[in-house]
């Protein structure tokens, strides 16, 4: 179990951080970094990622040493936010995901979904920590 879960979190974190659209994906999903900038606030960067969600796929339980946006591109996305209800979001709706909250994805649809992820997180960190 742990070594899956390490497995997916390396996946994951490399999809995000390698300039290059064409390495290896996570099952089910796939990750493509739009922008990657510095900010004008100390020890802060901004990451912008296209993600795509096979119909079903579920995105493991997880958090960010920052803050997440979302924009949902298409398709249907159930969110499970530790501390708030379950957000069922689809196409042209808006998700914000706190620092350090425990969050997971389903594509609850029959087709592809998709969003726009912009993170506000603090510099060198993993994007992604997975948790059980």
């Amino acid at each position: 179990m742990k070594a899956t879960l390490m497995g997916a979190a390396i996946l994951i974190v490399a999809s995000v951080v390698a300039p290059s659209t064409a390495q290896a994906q996570q099952p089910g999903n796939k990750r493509t970094v739009l922008q990657h900038h510095d900010l004008s606030a100390p020890g802060r960067e901004v990451i912008q990622v296209r993600v795509d969600f096979d119909p079903g796929y579920v995105a493991p339980r997880h958090t960010h040493p920052g803050e997440e946006i979302i924009y949902v591109i298409e398709g249907t996305l159930e969110y499970q936010i530790e501390g708030q209800p379950t957000a069922t979001v689809k196409a042209g709706d808006v998700l914000f995901v706190p620092a350090g909250v425990i969050h997971s994805a389903k594509n609850i649809g029959t087709a592809n979904a998709a969003e726009l992820a912009t993170y506000v997180v603090e510099k060198g960190k993993p994007l992604i920590t997975l948790v059980k």
